[in-house]
């Protein structure tokens, strides 16, 4: 073979190994979530995998890593931005790595008085939000949530005051939030999810703010068997993918999982509400004692969040966003009127 052979024979070996190792990122995906095995959210993001496999082709691979197994929130927000993850199933502690204006969705406590203001504001502020992640390298598949945050205690617990003798579990990706707990004369311990469970086991922590459905899955409240009534603050959450990821998929794979999304975050939405109430009553016959705040320490909590909200606008949640939502709510609230 002459030299210019052999130099266009190894351009077609490179060209043909480039076309190949691409092929293969296209037709892969790697979803991480905490989410348990063959829970709601772990079976909807098969169905959706499905989907996507079906409509991207023979080879296309999709696997999916729930309990945590990728580490927590802020981890597989690392993990997508480095190519080990092409997507995630996240709350609000791991897309605020992405966005930080999802904040204002969950982390205003006593704030939203129903699942309909939370839907209202979410909707209205979903296309500039969606802007922003396409904007930072990420597609929103799906909306989610996962139930409201309730306090979850070794022991009986139904004002402010009774919890600034616990130890807390704070999200380790939050230290906004933490400085404001200790501001308030609370104790944040930060860890992962993943170590809620031991931790409250050995008296590292004994108190936890979880959803019910978690509390439940992960037995929590075996070792803390004391729940607050209140809804403090709704868990919300969406499925992202990587926009490289996306881009390199066929037209079809794209539509395929889209719909998917939609239909996962609806299931998601719609399912996940019923099971909190579910989930409460699953824990009752098991042990847990609910406790109902008086109107007075009612009153309490409200001033507790009154006292949060300006420590909170420009920290952890933009300003900008801080005050549309408190607009948005005016407004729905006026219209419900």
């Amino acid at each position: 073979m002459t030299p210019i052979g052999r130099i266009v024979a190894l351009a077609a070996l490179a060209l043909g190994l480039l076309a190949s190792t691409q092929a293969l990122a296209a037709g892969q995906l790697r979803i991480g979530t905490l989410a348990p095995k063959n829970s709601l959210y772990h079976r909807q993001l098969m169905e959706v995998g499905e989907a996507w496999r079906g409509a991207e082709g023979e080879g296309a691979k999709y696997l999916v890593y729930p309990d945590g197994s990728q580490g927590g929130e802020t981890d597989m927000a690392r993990r997508m931005r480095i190519g080990q993850l092409q997507g995630a199933l996240l709350s609000v502690v791991g897309l605020r790595e992405i966005e930080p204006s999802i904040a204002a969705l969950q982390n205003m406590p006593l704030l939203f008085r129903s699942w309909e203001e939370v839907d209202y504001v979410r909707e209205k502020m979903r296309p500039v939000m969606e802007r922003k992640f396409l904007d930072k390298g990420f597609v929103v598949l799906a909306w989610g949530d996962a139930g409201w945050v309730r306090f979850f205690s070794k022991d009986a617990a139904q004002r402010p005051d009774d919890y600034r003798r616990m130890k807390f579990f704070a999200w380790a990706g939050e230290s906004e939030q933490q400085e404001i707990m200790k501001s308030l004369g609370y104790t944040p311990v930060p860890l992962e999810t993943t170590d809620i469970l031991p931790s409250i086991q050995t008296g590292m922590i004994n108190a936890v703010p979880a959803t019910p459905y978690f509390a439940l899955a992960s037995q929590v409240y075996s070792t803390a068997p004391h729940m607050l009534d209140i809804n403090w603050a709704p868990i919300v959450g969406a499925l992202v993918v990587t926009r490289k990821s996306w881009d390199e998929m066929s037209p079809a794979g794209r539509e395929a999982l889209r719909s998917a999304g939609e239909k996962a975050g609806l299931q998601m939405r719609t399912k996940a509400r019923q099971e909190v109430d579910e989930a409460v009553e699953a824990m009752k016959k098991r042990g847990l004692q609910v406790h109902r705040p008086t109107p007075e320490q009612m009153k309490e909590w409200n001033d507790l969040a009154e006292k949060l909200y300006p420590r909170i606008r420009g920290r952890m949640v933009p300003a900008e966003t801080f005050d549309e939502v408190f607009s948005l709510l005016k407004a729905y609230r006026a219209g419900k009127r």
